[in-house]
């Protein structure tokens, strides 16, 4: 494997798209060799990312583009998730309370949550009125 490889991948903003890109995280994952609990957290917080920007970061019934950048050093693996929808820093949102019983808890903040847990890093920038996600995760050998 080189020092630092990259790939990306390009959805729509439907949910069928939430296959391809499973499928593209499976192959990922044998292409650069990455344990199975890394790939199944990936599709985890990915899923929860997609989908929130899917069903709230848009008012019109327009197709949108999505894109997710990988790379990945030795240790290292960076995504980047690129949407055009509307402002939203899931970074500022504080984290539920877990401590709750479920019907106590207000609806919402989990998946966000769940993010914040699997990945290391969570970072948000808003510019030229995209939304830039990036997560990182350690790869532990």
């Amino acid at each position: 494997m080189n020092t630092h490889d990259r790939k990306q991948l390009i959805l729509g903003n439907r949910v069928e798209e939430l296959t391809k890109m499973e499928t593209f995280l499976e192959e990922l994952g044998t292409d650069w060799n990455l344990p199975m609990p890394l790939v199944l957290n990936l599709n985890l917080a990915l899923e929860e990312a997609i989908t929130n920007i899917m069903f709230y970061g848009y008012d019109d019934e327009e197709s949108h583009t999505i894109l997710i950048e990988f790379s990945r050093t030795d240790n290292q693996l960076t995504i980047h998730i690129i949407d055009d929808g509307h402002e939203y820093d899931p970074t500022a949102r504080p984290d539920p309370d877990i401590t709750l019983a479920a019907e106590d808890r207000p609806i919402g903040g989990l998946g966000i949550f769940l993010i914040k847990k699997v990945m290391d890093q969570v970072d948000y920038e808003r510019k030229e009125n995209k939304n830039y996600l990036k997560l990182n995760k350690r790869i532990e050998k």
